[in-house]
């Protein structure tokens, strides 16, 4: 337990400090050791939250943030990771169109959610990073989807959420999609302020919630 313990410390910190090379040689360690490859990511995760805090507070810059997003890339090209997100059933579960919004460049909590959603059976339509309203509205009135998922990490970015929801309302994409927001700081005042259908704070929630919002809707 202790050993265990500590490996998740060392790699919570190694992506704190963007050390590439620590974080694989121990994500290869900890995976070989038997930690469930979700668990791996959470980890990774905590650790993606302490860069974007550093960020926050002036001690690294947004190449730092780019630098932790291609860390976690790199975890999610893992072999066991890729396994554990392949999804071998045949109907689908919905359709997710995803992004972080605009002005913010990490797409760490986008990635894992749109894994895990893609686990889930979800189709899923990834717009990137610093994704303005506009496009939001434009690859939703194209696309139709059952959810629209938008990212931050940063706290400004409940503003830039709030005007994109706005922009959806106003263009009526509204009418065949729910809209989740996600990110580690977000509360249900924020989600009420926004104006979004729902909020999560970790990604497996956020599958649930979506899981739910679309069993409802079936049930209408």
């Amino acid at each position: 337990m202790k050993k265990s313990m500590a490996l998740d410390k060392l790699l919570i910190n190694a992506v704190e400090q963007l050390n590439e090379e620590k974080v694989m040689e121990l994500a290869n360690k900890a995976l070989k050791d038997g930690l469930d490859p979700l668990a791996l990511l959470d980890l990774v995760k905590e650790g993606v939250i302490k860069v974007g805090k550093r960020y926050e507070n002036q001690q690294y810059f947004i190449a730092d943030l780019i630098m932790a997003g291609v860390i976690f890339k790199e975890v999610l090209e893992m072999k066991e990771i890729k396994k554990h997100f392949s999804s071998p059933g045949k109907t689908k579960a919905g359709k997710l169109l995803m992004g972080t919004v605009a002005g913010d460049l990490h797409d760490i909590g986008k990635d894992i959610f749109i894994g895990m959603m893609k686990a889930n059976g979800f189709e899923t339509i990834d717009l990137g990073i610093d994704v303005k309203k506009e496009d939001f509205v434009k690859y939703a009135l194209e696309n139709k989807p059952d959810i629209i998922g938008m990212s931050g990490i940063l706290s400004f970015t409940v503003i830039m959420m709030k005007e994109t929801v706005e922009a959806l309302t106003e263009a009526g994409a509204r009418k065949h999609s729910k809209i989740i927001i996600g990110g580690s700081h977000l509360t249900e005042e924020n989600r009420m302020d926004i104006g979004a259908d729902c909020f999560a704070t970790d990604a497996s929630e956020g599958v649930l919630i979506c899981k739910k919002m679309l069993d409802m809707n079936a049930r209408i």
